[in-house]
C-alpha cells in the first residue's frame, strides 16, 4: 500500500480520497495488496462510505457519501439526515452482498485504508462503489480541483442524477462534492 503526504492526506480526508501520493521509497518493491472480506459482525459504519473494526479505519475509495448531519427531502415529503440514510442503504448491501475488498492505499495517522470492495448479486460479481453510486445513495468522490477521481463513478452518478434515483429524488439534495469544495476553496482563501 502507498503512504501519502501530508497535504494528499488532508485533502483525501476532506474531498474523498484524491489518489495522488508518493510511493513509499523510490524503487522499492511495493507491497501485496491486501485483500479481505467485509466482515459480517462487528462492523461499525461512520458514514456511507466509511468503517470501523476494531480499531482500524476503511474507507471505500473514489467514493463520497452523503454528509452525515446535512438535511433533504426524501420522497415521500419526510425531512432526513441526508448522511444517515446514505449509510442505511451502504449497510443493507453490504450485508446482502458480502463484498471482497482489495486494499489500495493507506493514509492518516492512524492509517485508514482505501479500498476497492466487490459484491455479488445473484450470479454477477459487481462494483460495491459503482452500485451505491449508480442506485443514487453515494457520489462520486472528487479531487482538489473538482474532477472525480473515478470517471466510472461520475458516469453513473450523472445517470443516477438524471433518472433522480435515491438520493437524487430529493429537491433538496445537499450535494456533498459541492459543499467540499466550498470548504476547500474557504481554507484556500484565508
Amino acid at each position: 500500500m502507498r503512504r501519502l503526504n501530508r497535504a494528499s492526506i488532508l485533502l483525501g480526508l476532506a474531498i474523498g480520497f484524491s489518489g495522488t501520493g508518493e510511493a513509499q521509497t523510490q524503487g522499492s518493491t511495493p507491497a501485496a495488496l491486501a485483500i479481505f472480506d467485509f466482515p459480517q459482525a462487528g462492523v461499525e459504519f461512520l458514514t456511507g462510505d466509511t468503517w470501523r473494526v476494531g480499531q482500524q479505519t476503511y474507507r471505500l475509495y473514489g467514493v463520497q457519501s452523503c454528509i452525515r448531519g446535512t438535511q433533504s427531502t426524501n420522497a415521500a415529503g419526510v425531512r432526513q439526515d441526508c448522511g444517515e440514510a446514505s449509510l442505511a442503504y451502504t449497510a443493507a448491501v453490504i450485508r446482502d452482498t458480502r463484498p471482497r475488498c482489495t486494499a489500495v492505499a493507506q493514509a492518516g495517522n492512524p492509517p485508514i485504508v482505501y479500498a476497492v470492495c466487490t459484491a455479488t448479486v445473484g450470479r454477477s460479481t459487481l462494483d460495491l462503489g459503482a452500485i451505491l453510486i449508480a442506485e443514487g445513495f453515494a457520489f462520486a468522490a472528487a479531487d482538489a480541483n473538482g474532477r472525480p477521481i473515478n470517471l466510472t463513478y461520475s458516469v453513473a452518478e450523472g445517470d443516477a442524477e438524471r433518472s433522480r434515483r435515491g438520493l437524487w429524488a430529493a429537491p433538496d439534495l445537499p450535494y456533498p462534492t459541492r459543499i467540499l469544495m466550498d470548504v476547500v476553496r474557504s481554507a484556500a482563501r484565508r
